[in-house]
């Protein structure tokens, strides 16, 4: 079952993150927890599994961090989700035999058909469109570069 919950929002905030803010140097988790709000303990274990998922390339070491793995327009936020809903165990606890019979034919095929649509609709929303909306809302990238007015 879709259901949003906080390491799901903290992953795709996360991943977002590290597009917009990218720079020379990779995105390092304490800038990504500082920004978002983001408790360590949850973003670590977000951000390696984005990286064994391939979403994500970590640098080790003291200038180390977060790169985007892909382009920006070829990550999908339904990417993310099935990796955070792999990493919560989001199976359906309820076997295809289990419930009532309005349950099993009639709410559960509408329940189904209505997450199918929804994560049609992620599969096709990219992290490049995220980055494009949040310079819409005018919210500054860290790594814009300040002008430098020093004489």
């Amino acid at each position: 079952m879709l259901r949003l919950s906080k390491k799901l929002l903290f992953a795709i905030e996360a991943v977002v993150d590290i597009a917009y803010h990218a720079g020379p140097e990779p995105v390092r988790s304490s800038e990504i927890s500082r920004r978002q709000g983001i408790p360590r303990r949850y973003l670590e274990q977000v951000l390696q599994q984005l990286v064994h998922h391939g979403v994500l390339s970590g640098q080790r070491g003291p200038r180390g961090g977060y790169r985007l793995a892909r382009e920006r327009r070829r990550i999908s936020v339904g990417e993310i989700i099935r990796i955070v809903r792999e990493l919560e165990g989001g199976i359906d606890t309820l076997g295809p035999s289990e419930g009532s019979e309005i349950g099993r034919k009639v709410v559960r095929p509408i329940w189904t058909e209505m997450q199918d649509e929804m994560m049609g609709r992620f599969d096709k929303l990219t992290v490049e469109q995220l980055c494009d909306k949040a310079r819409q809302e005018r919210i500054r990238a860290e790594t814009e570069q300040v002008p430098d007015f020093s004489i």
